[in-house]
């Protein structure tokens, strides 16, 4: 099948939208949002993430603690919480509703305008799926640069660093907005009122197609059978 332009655009969305999906589950899973060296033991690396604490020890295995209590976290891990888990639903369900409307899936008689408008849906979630992973990837980051240059702490204390895991954020967030992006523009520029030729239900023949055919029938029946013995 030859690919329209929309289709073209349509099939990046989705793979840009579907990388974000995946890069913003391993950003929530991984406990590296953020990390703390300790001076006076090199060999000893804490990682903060948003379900539990870990450290990492040269010698020894890593080993992870969740943590107990939702409500004894700080506020911005407690709303990260909340909105990166309402980013993979929103991303997930984006990635159903713009594949459902894309020239990839064909649906037997379904009109282009209700694709094009599941695609249009599809592409505004994506876009909120960004918003909410964003959000709390840049508010943990924000705290974080807060309490590195807090100068009623002595500089003796260790400081919480950046993270792998707040970098990985913010790529799936980009990945999501651009997906979401491209679904939206591969509704505005498909063509709204003539649908793609796969699109178009079986065609009636035209009125005077079926006589014509009946005629001709009766005129091979109406002929005499000669039998050659």
């Amino acid at each position: 099948m030859a690919w329209s332009f929309h289709g073209k655009v349509q099939l990046g969305g989705l793979l840009l939208s579907l990388l974000g999906w995946v890069c913003s589950c391993v950003s929530t899973a991984l406990p590296q949002w953020k990390t703390l060296n300790l001076d006076l033991n090199q060999m000893e690396i804490w990682t903060l993430g948003l379900w539990q604490v870990c450290v990492d020890q040269e010698e020894v295995a890593t080993v992870c603690k969740a943590f107990e209590s939702f409500l004894a976290l700080p506020l911005e891990l407690q709303v990260s919480r909340i909105l990166v888990v309402a980013s993979h639903m929103l991303g997930l369900l984006g990635l159903l509703l713009s594949a459902s409307g894309s020239e990839c899936f064909r649906f037997h008689r379904m009109k282009w305008v209700y694709k094009r408008h599941l695609c249009l849906l599809g592409g505004t979630l994506e876009v909120l799926a960004s918003a909410t992973m964003l959000f709390p990837v840049s508010w943990v980051a924000h705290s974080t640069i807060q309490d590195f240059w807090d100068d009623s702490v002595p500089e003796i204390v260790p400081r919480w660093e950046f993270g792998d895991a707040l970098f990985l954020g913010w790529t799936a967030g980009v990945f999501l907005a651009l997906g979401g992006l491209l679904l939206i523009l591969s509704a505005c520029v498909g063509k709204e009122d003539v649908p793609s030729a796969w699109m178009a239900g079986p065609t009636a023949p035209p009125p005077g197609a079926a006589g014509e055919e009946s005629h001709s029938f009766l005129q091979l029946t109406s002929r005499p059978r000669i039998l050659v013995i």
